[in-house]
């Protein structure tokens, strides 16, 4: 099994509490961070703005990533671009479409082609990747954000899809392919297959890395001894 030292694909910390971003800053092969709103909101975020600097305080040398909120378009670009002025660092999540469904391409294409870093999110469509990819060409640095673990939340095989996606995205050189919402371990060594730029993982999910590789009758006599203790600690009787 591939090493994590031996990962071509990058792995960003993806989350909203301070104290799991600093411990996964110190690990150095987290080459990044994302958030979102959701993940801020459960996280008892009430000051977006100060939450942010903080962050970047904290993190000053490698990518992260906030999300506007505003549902204008007008106002997400406005949202945007002082997002982008909090650093050199800061790549701005913009959604693929607003809550009416109407595309954000014409206004990936401004932020781009301004030097505005943005990270396309909620992806979830080959149709989308190929119009971001092709908005977004030869402006800024981006990121394509494709939300993988969902599209497998609905039966469907996430690894020839995003894999097709890498394809794409091969003729726009300053865009970068993300597996977002993982939903286990595995999909690191999925996106690592299929030449993916980077995946998101959450840090429970990241919790998990000291299991790689581990022997398999080891892990099963773990197993049987956990719930051996569980049983005895809740004083099962019959």
């Amino acid at each position: 099994m591939t090493g994590l030292a031996d990962l071509r694909v990058k792995i960003f910390a993806d989350g909203a509490d301070r104290r799991g971003i600093l411990d996964m800053y110190r690990k150095p092969f987290i080459k990044g961070f994302t958030t979102n709103p959701t993940l801020m909101r459960r996280a008892g975020i009430a000051d977006y703005r100060a939450f942010a600097r903080e962050i970047l305080a904290d993190v000053p040398d490698r990518p992260i990533s906030f999300e506007v909120f505003a549902d204008d378009q007008p106002e997400m670009e406005r949202q945007a671009r002082e997002i982008a002025s909090w650093g050199d660092n800061v790549y701005v999540k913009i959604p693929v479409t607003n809550t009416a469904g109407e595309p954000t391409y014409r206004l990936a294409n401004r932020l781009a082609c301004s030097g505005v870093k943005i990270n396309v999110t909620a992806i979830m469509t080959l149709a989308q990747v190929r119009a971001v990819a092709e908005v977004v060409a030869g402006g800024a640095p981006c990121y394509v954000s494709v939300f993988a673990g969902r599209i497998a939340d609905t039966g469907r095989d996430p690894v020839p899809h995003m894999a097709e996606a890498v394809e794409i995205l091969r003729h726009s050189p300053n865009a970068e392919l993300i597996w977002a919402s993982p939903r286990e371990l595995l999909n690191i060594f999925h996106a690592e297959s299929i030449g993916c730029h980077i995946i998101t993982v959450t840090n429970d999910i990241l919790a998990k890395l000291d299991l790689l590789g581990k022997d398999l009758d080891e892990y099963s006599l773990d197993t049987v001894r956990q719930f051996h203790d569980d049983a005895a600690s809740a004083g099962f009787e019959l």
